[in-house]
């Protein structure tokens, strides 16, 4: 079960709409995919058509201890995934957990015991570095980094590396990036083809081939509680998450062979 964990603390780069549409994309090709909604603001949620004001269980209770991942997960039928919602109860979630014992490995344990349901687990994390996102850090086998190709991405990204390198040091010694994804990209922009070419020249093929762009169809999608792959599959950016989707498939692919080869 590849368990992908979706951060980056600086918001509106494109984090939640890659884990909606990514999760889509990958059911189209036939994984089983659970999305986790570990973000307050419920995004990833709506954005998949769940109704996140009327939750009766939520994220937020597995993560305090009171229902398992499998009571509060539901699916999202549309889009083909399932998913655990999150509403604003979640906010809670960090006051209360903080005097409890190993709290940083309760989504761990949660997913332990789901048993290989799912080919892919994806986590949506809240943007901040707090104990929800080292919670997923904990629990995930790999990160995926979605950033946009300006001048301040460089500046968080030293940040999130090196909270990777304790959580690794510490919780986590399998965790690594699997990649950088370049969000809302804009050909035409010379600053975000720079920005694009320093990330390659100091990650190499930690950046994904896969590009998005800055596309008026995913931006829409969510206020129909759709993923770009339902609401138009013909976009530019249905195109390209589908095109992400089998780029990680084909990484997956590559590492089993070589760690059989």
């Amino acid at each position: 079960m590849k368990i992908l964990a979706i951060t980056n603390q600086k918001g509106g780069v494109g984090k939640t709409t890659t884990c909606v549409n990514l999760a889509a994309s990958l059911a189209s090709l036939g994984r089983r995919v659970l999305l986790i909604d570990l973000d307050p603001q419920g995004n990833a949620s709506t954005g998949s058509g769940v109704d996140k004001a009327h939750l009766k269980l939520s994220i937020y209770h597995v993560l305090i201890g009171e229902k398992s991942l499998q009571e509060v997960i539901v699916s999202s039928e549309k889009a083909g995934f399932d998913i655990a919602p999150s509403n604003r109860e979640l906010a809670g979630a960090e006051v209360e957990l903080v005097n409890e014992l190993a709290r940083e490995n309760r989504l761990k344990v949660a997913l332990a015991k789901l048993d290989h349901a799912y080919d892919v687990v994806l986590l949506d994390c809240p943007p901040a570095l707090n104990l929800v996102t080292v919670n997923a850090l904990t629990a995930a086998n790999a990160v995926m980094i979605p950033m946009q190709c300006e001048y301040y991405a460089l500046e968080g990204l030293s940040d999130l590396v090196n909270t990777i390198k304790k959580v690794r040091a510490h919780l986590n010694p399998t965790l690594e990036i699997e990649g950088l994804l370049r969000t809302l990209f804009d050909n035409r922009n010379m600053l975000a083809q720079q920005v694009s070419a320093q990330l390659i020249s100091h990650f190499g093929d930690k950046v994904y081939q896969t590009v998005i762009p800055r596309n008026i169809r995913l931006a829409e999608a969510p206020s129909y509680g759709l993923p770009v792959l339902n609401y138009d599959k013909s976009s530019k950016g249905a195109i390209a998450y589908l095109e992400l989707a089998r780029e990680i498939m084909s990484k997956q692919y590559v590492n089993k062979e070589k760690k059989h080869g």
